[in-house]
């Protein structure tokens, strides 16, 4: 786990130490996330997303002051921009994401934890026809295998900007997204569900915000 202890100091440069609180964590993503409070990192998956079957489970503590915004970057793997894994194999096909997320304050109490209450904005589709998936020879942009990219849009991750109109995220069960590999060994909140972009295979990466206050 990359911890940026300096970042976290710079979170609370303009208010008193008093007033900052330390944060728990837990994520546990399929395959990759970073999380930015009020756009600084403050934590990168340690399993990097081109490992295979990367999804993991992280546990980390971060300083911040109320109100804080969260911002989530959450990525399935894609070999390339075709959104397809096992390419030219016979496991050729297109990925499934998920992630959760739940953050506790000094006293143990629940501050935020995923689900359909958080905006999440997908800037990475692929395939848009997911008939790319039985291509014989895929190609991005090609046939069924087009995508679409759209960058992150500036400021996002930090108070003040308008994700009003940024879908809501989607939730999914357990047995939708088949957590494994450190899922378990977290006592999750019943508060926290597992969320994604619209589609589960199609969103490959998502930006996801929410406000603690």
């Amino acid at each position: 786990m990359k911890l940026h202890i300096a970042a976290f100091a710079a979170l609370c440069l303009s208010s008193a130490t008093a007033s900052a609180e330390t944060f728990s964590a837990d994520v546990w993503a399929d395959n990759w996330f970073e999380m930015r409070i009020n756009g600084t990192q403050v934590a990168e998956d340690s399993v990097p997303i081109t490992t295979e079957r990367s999804f993991n489970a992280e546990s980390f503590e971060f300083v911040a002051k109320r109100p804080f915004v969260i911002g989530l970057v959450a990525k399935d793997f894609r070999q390339n921009d075709s959104g397809l894994e096992y390419i030219g194999t016979r496991r050729q096909q297109m990925g499934d994401g998920g992630v959760i997320v739940q953050i506790k304050d000094g006293s143990g109490a629940t501050v935020a934890a995923s689900n359909a209450e958080w905006r999440c904005l997908v800037i990475h589709s692929a395939p848009l026809d997911k008939s790319c998936e039985r291509e014989a020879n895929p190609v991005a942009g090609e046939g069924a295998c087009t995508f679409q990219i759209l960058d992150e849009p500036e400021g996002w991750d930090q108070a003040g900007f308008d994700a009003s109109n940024w879908p809501k995220a989607s939730v999914y069960s357990e047995r939708e997204v088949s957590p494994k590999d450190g899922y378990d060994r977290i006592d999750w909140v019943s508060e926290a569900k597992l969320i994604w972009g619209p589609d589960l295979e199609q969103s490959n990466t998502i930006l996801c915000r929410v406000l603690v206050k």
